[in-house]
């Protein structure tokens, strides 16, 4: 299994140099564009992936590693299901074991009033054949042995799964340049070159790539480089803080939330916990902008964020990161190669208290490693997938809000059906760019 997170002192696996030319250019090596550029190389096309760091370095390798349908945005959900369905079929194709999984994820509900918003969601996966249901409290306490702590029930999806997403995404990569698709690692992507208004070209630190098609799958820094072309979006990010324990007896062997703390069983022995609440939002300039985009979601959760009063230099939403340079200069992804942000140890160290308390029959937890992740995030909590109305050629794939990894694979071939011009085989009308400046009310997805 591979190391994690990935940082900029892991080895470059393709320190290429760009090609002068490219049928299509997907500009991110997460998971989204990894799989887009899957997909599209699959479908004949020819792709150079482009990432200004490493693969996968970002909030693809820093995640919880769920695969999960269950509480998702009904709009998500059938991408979300042909994901499940295309990681069970990935899977065996890839070059290493990436922990793959049906192990489940369950919900652990305190109260009769988080039951009742668990019931309201359940209609949704019936509709998709979801086998997501209710469990009550006696049930969770035979199928949670050793928890201390009664809860009023739960929800559960046993078909939902879990994977190591450092070792995930990486492997992806390496199938997709295994069917042929270019990447090139330490090469950022300062620029698109314009033509009558329409994509001509990409600019990169290295030199030029002609194409007449671009994915931009930035993730954080997905607004910032489309504000310096003239298109705004009201995308954040925020910092979730993760730690990884010690090798510990097996309580669960899914994923699985209560009140304030996320745990998850990972294939080396331990757990994955995250404080699974209130994640961290530095306020810059982006944020003041956006403000009024965000109001319905901060009346829905008021307490759904704490507040930073600025981000750390370098950040995409810092105050000191240029808003504006030159395709022919030093740009922010160049000062930035990796967005590798400090976790919150006093925070984590609670979480592994939490953890303690609820299991006390545990032998002793420590922390193997520590980590934090910029998730980027949207007003209603659902992506932008979409042509880029302003810049022809352009198709955004960003704002996945914490859902990035697990419905990678499905989020992947919609942008490549996007790129070509086929029907994307799902309504992607709640994923509108154009959401956030016709008059559209913003709707925050479920808040389970």
């Amino acid at each position: 299994m591979s190391s994690f997170p990935i940082t900029l002192s892991s080895p470059a696996s393709y320190p290429r140099t760009p090609p002068r030319e490219s049928e299509v250019v997907v500009i991110g090596g997460g998971v989204i564009g990894v799989c887009t550029a899957l997909f599209l190389a699959r479908a004949g096309k020819q792709v150079t992936l482009l990432e200004k760091g490493r693969i996968a370095a970002e909030q693809s390798s820093r995640n919880w590693g769920w695969i999960r349908q269950q509480g998702r945005d009904p709009a998500e959900l059938p991408i979300m299901v042909e994901a499940a369905k295309l990681w069970r079929e990935l899977a065996p194709q890839l070059d290493r074991d990436i922990g793959l999984k049906q192990t489940g994820v369950t919900y652990l509900a305190s109260s009769d009033a988080k039951m009742q918003g668990y019931a309201d969601w359940l209609p949704h996966a019936g509709a998709h054949g979801i086998d997501s249901r209710l469990m009550g409290a006696n049930e969770v306490a035979v199928a949670f042995p050793g928890l201390n702590k009664t809860y009023a029930g739960a929800l559960v999806t046993p078909s939902d799964m879990r994977a190591e997403p450092w070792a995930a995404v990486p492997a992806l990569a390496a199938l997709a340049v295994k069917e042929g698709v270019r990447i090139i690692e330490n090469c950022a992507v300062r620029k698109l070159d314009l033509a009558a208004g329409r994509i001509a070209g990409v600019v990169t630190e290295a030199g030029a790539i002609r194409t007449a098609s671009v994915v931009l799958a930035g993730g954080a820094w997905s607004a910032l480089f489309l504000r310096a072309h003239g298109v705004s979006l009201p995308q954040l990010s925020v910092r979730e803080s993760v730690v990884a324990t010690n090798v510990l007896p097996d309580v669960h062997a899914g994923a699985v939330a209560e009140a304030g703390l996320a745990f998850r069983r990972r294939a080396d022995g331990g757990y994955t916990l995250a404080p699974g609440t209130a994640p961290d939002l530095y306020i810059g300039p982006d944020a003041f902008r956006s403000f009024r985009h965000y109001l319905p979601q901060l009346r829905d959760n008021p307490f759904g964020q704490r507040f930073r009063a600025s981000a750390p230099k370098g950040f995409p939403d810092a105050w000191t990161t240029p808003r504006r340079w030159a395709a022919d200069s030093f740009s922010p992804f160049e000062a930035m190669r990796i967005l590798d942000p400090a976790p919150d140890h006093r925070r984590l160290r609670r979480t592994v208290k939490q953890f303690a308390a609820l299991y006390p029959e545990l032998p002793p937890i420590t922390a193997r490693n520590s980590w934090a992740g910029m998730i980027d995030t949207m007003p209603d909590i659902v992506p932008v997938v979409d042509n880029c109305a302003q810049i022809p050629g352009l198709v955004i794939g960003t704002g996945m809000s914490g859902h990035g990894f697990g419905i990678g694979p499905g989020m992947g071939r919609v942008l490549a059906a996007l790129v070509m011009g086929d029907a994307p085989g799902h309504d992607l009308s709640r994923f509108r760019a154009d959401r956030f400046s016709d008059g559209t009310p913003i709707r925050p997805g479920p808040a389970l």
